[in-house]
């Protein structure tokens, strides 16, 4: 049967029923990217119509696809390369790979769109999908993923005559000489890692040798140990008894696609990702003075830290959608978030979570050398009391929120209002910040103060109004 008897035989409107997104489909197109329970939410038919639209949403006769361990990414890849040489263009595969290495070759070989199939740092029953196009640009609900959602929703697909093919494309050892020019010698240091049984062991012991200690460094999409999300404290349990055990110097956690890192210290306390940013300082701008990015909710210690060294902070709204274009619009040279994303300047604006622990292990060896410990490090740059974020499931979130502002404006004399992703109100002695989350159904609070007095009695006055919208 030719094609034009197959579209007349009613078998392609069939099909084209069958591949109606259903409401909880739809849930899976988040703020950032594509991401759901498999089979529930995302599924291989929802793959397919991806890859065959995305080409047309991008304009791109090639398409760079990586994926993660998780059990189900083969399966989704297959469906999107179907999809995508269905529409006409090629796939060109790089099979398992972190997300910045997606991200790095995408712009670095001039592709006009890339996938990086993977759920990040959600539970193994997740996956989904993180969309760049040209210039590794994220592309988020507000910038493609919602008129991809029509297309899917309401176009044919109609097989072209002329498909595409799947082309292996390896760039690994590649992405791995990037990396290399910012390794040490880092045999002074005493190191644990722990890759979460993420992306991260595809490639950090090819650039930190065999001297570190890891832990959970093989590959396993099931994440037999802790679920890949370092932000969650049990998660980061085994690292810390690890550092003191050890008594080692520092220690490094990635999440399940390597784009996010975050630290322990030689005492095996926690370090806050958004403090990161400032200890950072030390490597860019005692070189380059300028721009650098933070998201809404990082302490306000990190921009009096950052001026202080001659940068100029910007703060924006959080996640990558936002904050790589951001970073790139006011020529900043690097920023970071909160949930441990970095973006650099000379990463073509992206986030790395490897390369961001090159950059934080330079500045701990050359420290140590002073008799300096992270921690001593950190502790110049944490000034006050925080609360860290605090979940709220509320279903009337903009009532929530509204209310809290409505509430502390009148009552108190604000510094300061930033009215993007929810609220940042300052005052004379803290602040807060409270917004819905883009990926989550909560919404997120956090507080910061100039002391630990200050801090209690906020977030107990916060939380008796929040219990009004429960």
């Amino acid at each position: 049967m030719c094609f034009k008897d197959f579209k007349k035989s009613g078998f392609l409107t069939s099909f084209i029923i069958l591949f109606k997104f259903k409401p909880e489909q739809m849930k899976a197109f988040k703020a950032y990217d594509i991401r759901g329970i498999y089979n529930e939410e995302f599924t291989k038919e929802d793959a397919y119509k991806i890859g065959y639209f995305l080409p047309e949403l991008l304009q791109a006769d090639n398409v760079l696809v990586g994926r993660d361990v998780r059990v189900s990414s083969d399966e989704i890849f297959e469906s999107l390369a179907q999809g995508i040489i269905d529409s006409g263009a090629s796939v060109y595969n790089i099979g398992l790979a972190t997300t910045p290495m997606v991200y790095y070759m995408t712009a670095k070989h001039k592709f006009s769109a890339s996938v990086q199939i993977t759920a990040s740092h959600n539970s193994r029953e997740y996956n989904g999908m993180k969309i760049s196009r040209a210039n590794a640009l994220p592309v988020g609900f507000d910038t493609g993923l919602s008129a991809l959602l029509e297309m899917m929703n309401t176009r044919e697909v109609v097989i072209a005559e002329k498909k595409g093919k799947i082309i292996d494309y390896r760039v690994k050892d590649e992405y791995i000489q990037f990396l290399k020019t910012y390794v040490q010698d880092y045999s002074k240091l005493k190191i644990v890692v722990d890759c979460s049984n993420g992306m991260a062991g595809l490639l950090i012991k090819k650039l930190l040798g065999k001297d570190p200690k890891y832990i959970f460094d093989e590959m396993d999409g099931t994440f037999p140990n802790h679920e890949p999300n370092p932000l969650i404290e049990e998660n980061v349990a085994e690292l810390k008894k690890t550092v003191l055990a050890e008594k080692c110097d520092i220690g490094i956690i990635f999440d399940g696609d390597a784009d996010r890192v975050m630290f322990v210290d030689e005492k095996g306390k926690f370090i806050s990702p958004d403090l990161i940013i400032g200890l950072m300082a030390h490597y860019f701008l005692e070189k380059e003075k300028g721009n650098v990015l933070e998201d809404i909710r990082t302490s306000k210690a990190v921009k009096e830290y950052i001026e202080n060294m001659g940068g100029k902070m910007h703060t924006w709204r959080v996640g990558r959608a936002f904050a790589s274009p951001k970073l790139k619009e006011i020529k900043g040279i690097y920023g970071g978030e909160l949930a441990g994303h970095y973006y650099f300047r000379d990463f073509f604006y992206s986030d790395s979570g490897i390369l961001a622990s090159l950059i934080v292990l330079n500045l701990l060896l050359r420290f140590k050398k002073e008799g300096k410990t992270i921690s001593e490090l950190i502790a110049k740059i944490n000034k006050y009391a925080n609360s860290g974020e605090i979940n709220f499931k509320i279903e009337q979130k903009q009532k929530a929120i509204d209310a809290l502002k409505n509430y502390f404006v009148a009552k108190e004399e604000p510094t300061e209002i930033l009215d993007f992703d929810g609220y940042r109100i300052e005052f004379k002695s803290w602040w807060f910040n409270v917004r819905p989350s883009n990926t989550e159904p909560y919404l997120r609070l956090l507080v910061e103060a100039d002391n630990e007095k200050i801090l209690k009695e906020k977030v107990e006055e916060i939380k008796t109004i929040l219990k009004k919208f429960k």
